[in-house]
């Protein structure tokens, strides 16, 4: 940001205080402008210039530097980026749990940052996009990276909720009442543990629902509205362990094919994902056991309901409890963040002059070197090595045989039905049959 403010020491002489309109010609003479004080001040500062004058005091400008963690213009030219990118690319659901895995790391319990999770960028560290809960997000950081690149004025854990938040929006959702402003964690070292994030099918659908959004201090209501952003994408076997290879639905895409949808339109936001779930007409279309606990509790199917029926109820509702999940373990400059809507993001990154109680002055923009800020992490600390694309591509991340049997197990215990079974594992038949028969012949023998 260019320093637009030149100290009065340089500009006026040191001596007793000249008159107003020698001060003038000095500041013209030096090619400089006037800019008047800010109304509110003016009584004081005519009051201030007496008593300098008489004093022989020269009142000096106060320079206060007002930064935020990103910049507000190239926030929103970095929001175009992302429409183009979502044109082109069809990333709209991936974009959507890139920024939600990002926040709902949040723990309530622990008042610390970073320790408390949340929206802070931390999923960029190679010890969080290992976790299994995270597999496939390395193909979204693939595609916000370049944009990261373009605007170094932004912070990641602004981009991954502005992604998050601009993907809905251009699906068609809602208006999400989003804001800006967050900080960055800087080392591996302050990402949240693993476990932390939703699993698709425990145990108890539920009761695992709440432990882990309550967690966050959410209530029903939120879980359901942020529920239904399920329909939007698809669940891949190779990456979750759930769902089929392909559908009627996703066998010719868009974008990467296969995969198989909550609902059949999975590039649109709407409120067919509730309305699939209860008439469940389709086998074609994914309900994985939480989804069903949806309509099974009897709390959640009070919303579930009122949302197949109403989209307008739960547009109004999705998008609060998008906005404050977008908001979760945060830590915005400035602390009250700023919206790209309205004047304020802009006023966010200027730097503004206190006349103590002298009018401002300031130097013409053309005639001023733009120097850059000396602490432009804002007292962060040293920036980290930003995320690197290529060193990821070729990890296959893949859910263990051990991890898909659990998974299996559960599903079925609730009375589910995979898509195909898993093939036998004869060696460990094998094994455990000639484990059982030493074990007889142990007995026998003694």
């Amino acid at each position: 940001m260019a320093e637009r403010l030149a100290s009065s020491a340089t500009l006026l002489p040191s001596a007793a205080s000249p008159s107003s309109s020698t001060r003038r010609a000095a500041v013209a003479s030096a090619g400089l402008r006037l800019r008047p004080s800010p109304s509110r001040f003016s009584q004081a500062a005519r009051r201030a210039r007496g008593g300098a004058a008489a004093a022989g005091v020269v009142p000096r400008l106060r320079v206060v530097r007002c930064m935020a963690a990103s910049d507000a213009a190239q926030l929103k030219s970095a929001r175009e980026d992302i429409k183009e990118i979502l044109k082109t690319t069809y990333c709209h659901p991936i974009m959507v749990r890139l920024g939600w895995h990002d926040s709902g790391t949040y723990d309530k319990n622990i008042e610390e940052w970073p320790q408390r999770g949340g929206a802070d960028g931390s999923l960029r560290f190679d010890p969080e996009l290992s976790h299994g809960a995270n597999a496939g997000l390395t193909n979204a950081l693939k595609l916000i990276q370049p944009i990261k690149d373009k605007y170094p004025g932004i912070t990641y854990a602004d981009l991954f909720q502005l992604a998050s938040a601009t993907a809905i929006e251009e699906a068609g959702g809602p208006k999400l009442p989003m804001k800006y402003g967050r900080v960055d964690i800087t080392a591996p070292e302050q990402c949240p543990p693993e476990g932390r994030l939703p699993d698709a099918g425990p145990r108890i659908p539920a009761e695992h629902l709440r432990d882990v959004f309550y967690r966050m201090g959410l209530d029903d209501k939120e879980i359901v509205a942020l529920s239904g952003a399920h329909t939007l994408g698809r669940s891949r076997p190779d990456r979750s362990g759930w769902g089929k290879p392909e559908t009627k639905y996703t066998k010719d895409g868009p974008g990467e094919p296969g995969g198989q949808s909550w609902t059949a339109e999975w590039l649109k936001f709407d409120n067919s994902y509730f309305k699939d779930i209860k008439e469940q007409r389709d086998q074609e279309l994914l309900v994985l056991p939480t989804d069903a606990a949806l309509f099974d509790d009897p709390s959640f199917k009070v919303y579930a309901e009122k949302y197949a029926e109403d989209q307008d109820a739960f547009f109004k509702d999705y998008a609060e409890a998008h906005a404050k999940l977008s908001n979760l373990g945060a830590k915005f400059d400035p602390p009250e963040g700023f919206s790209l809507d309205d004047d304020k993001g802009a006023a966010a990154t200027d730097e503004k002059a206190v006349a103590d109680p002298e009018p401002t002055v300031v130097a013409p923009e053309p005639m001023v070197a733009a120097p850059a800020p000396a602490d432009a992490t804002n007292g962060a600390g040293p920036q980290p090595e930003p995320f690197v694309a290529a060193k990821y591509s070729y990890k296959k991340r893949e859910l263990s045989d051990t991890m898909k049997q659990k998974i299996r197990a559960e599903y079925e215990g609730l009375g589910g039905s995979p898509d195909k079974p898993m093939q036998s594992n004869y060696f460990l038949n094998i094994m455990i049959v000639i484990a059982g028969l030493a074990f007889l012949t142990s007995l026998v023998g003694n």
